[in-house]
């Protein structure tokens, strides 16, 4: 049996302001802004090549059994870069606050920076340089043909 994660809901206070943010300043691709039935809004968006995306709306914690969770209360949100650097200077020409780069050692993916959202919501960005020759969608579709 094949489990993906795909869509992970982020509590945000204003869905327009958290589109925007995550569209314009992160680079997310909006898939989907629309009310996907009466009263519930959804937008989701995509990283570039990734195939997790977030999902924002406030209708959807309804949806799902336990409590809902504060806008601002979700930390350790992580995101992977080939190229830090060249990551975080367009975050920043987007207008993004972010931070410098920390390299914790010379090991492929020990570079860090951190963002938060207008909500407070905690992401870590992540160099994981192998992602420029083996992105992550062809090693999982070589595995896939490895195991027919």
């Amino acid at each position: 049996m094949d489990i993906t994660l795909e869509v992970i809901p982020l509590p945000v206070s204003d869905i327009d302001r958290a589109r925007d943010f995550y569209r314009d300043k992160v680079g997310f691709h909006v898939d989907i802004d629309q009310e996907v039935m009466p009263g519930m809004r959804i937008v989701q968006l995509t990283p570039p090549g990734s195939g997790c995306s977030i999902a924002l709306g406030a209708s959807i914690w309804e949806m799902t059994p336990g409590p809902t969770p504060a806008p601002g209360t979700y930390q350790g949100l992580q995101l992977c870069v080939a190229d830090i650097k060249a990551a975080h200077a367009e975050l920043v020409a987007r207008g993004l606050e972010v931070s410098e780069p920390v390299q914790y050692s010379p090991d492929d993916g020990a570079t860090f920076m951190h963002f938060q959202d207008p909500d407070g919501n905690g992401w870590a960005v992540q160099e994981y340089r192998r992602r420029a020759t083996e992105p992550l969608h062809q090693l999982l579709a070589d595995l896939k043909r490895k195991q027919a």
